[in-house]
């Protein structure tokens, strides 16, 4: 009879992930991982099989628990299209301060640092990256379409244009804060960015 795992596995998983979203894949060890999870080397691979299995479990988890907030605000029908455009910033902003390894940087983004790091040469890193592409883009699409129908985001720009770069202006904050920028700087992108989207 096989003995019950003494773990909580989902715990285990939350404690991987935000050891590989600190320090990247390639400088996670497996005594880093063994350190954040506090189990040892054959808890580990008994129950995620190997680093790699478990750095794209704790991927997948990452883009789930950063995914529903997002779509929570980005689906709002009871805000104009603008509104959660500018509510979705103000998480992205807040987000930064929340999630940081230190005083001076925040940690960006897992996906972000998972484009830089692996996807070129990851497949499996690559496949959840593109799920994750596909699914805040489709969500930012909704958002833009309901403002240009309710005429609070320009209709001079095509929506797949404007997905685009809201998204691009996403990224390049989250890199800004892992850099050292502070709330005010990525407050003030932010700023720039919906002056492009307004009427």
């Amino acid at each position: 009879m096989a003995r019950p795992r003494t773990f909580d596995e989902e715990r285990a998983l939350d404690a991987a992930m935000r050891a590989f979203w600190a320090k990247g894949y390639e400088a996670t060890s497996t005594q880093d991982l063994c350190d954040a999870t506090g189990l040892g080397r054959s808890s580990i691979y008994n129950t995620f099989t190997s680093k790699h299995d478990l750095f794209r479990r704790s991927l997948n988890r990452y883009i789930d628990m950063m995914s529903a907030p997002q779509a929570e605000i980005l689906e709002d029908s009871e805000r104009p299209g603008f509104d959660r455009i500018r509510a979705l910033y103000t998480r992205i902003v807040d987000s930064e301060f929340a999630y940081r390894e230190d005083e001076e940087r925040s940690m960006g983004c897992l996906t972000v640092n998972t484009v830089v790091e692996l996807a070129r040469r990851d497949a499996d890193a690559a496949a959840l990256i593109e799920r994750d592409l596909d699914l805040r883009l489709r969500l930012l699409r909704i958002a833009v379409d309901a403002g240009k129908r309710d005429g609070t985001i320009t209709a001079r720009r095509d929506t797949e244009s404007l997905v685009r770069f809201i998204n691009a202006t996403i990224g390049g904050m989250r890199l800004s804060a892992q850099a050292g920028a502070d709330r005010a700087a990525l407050e003030a992108i932010a700023e720039t960015a919906l002056d492009a989207l307004r009427v």
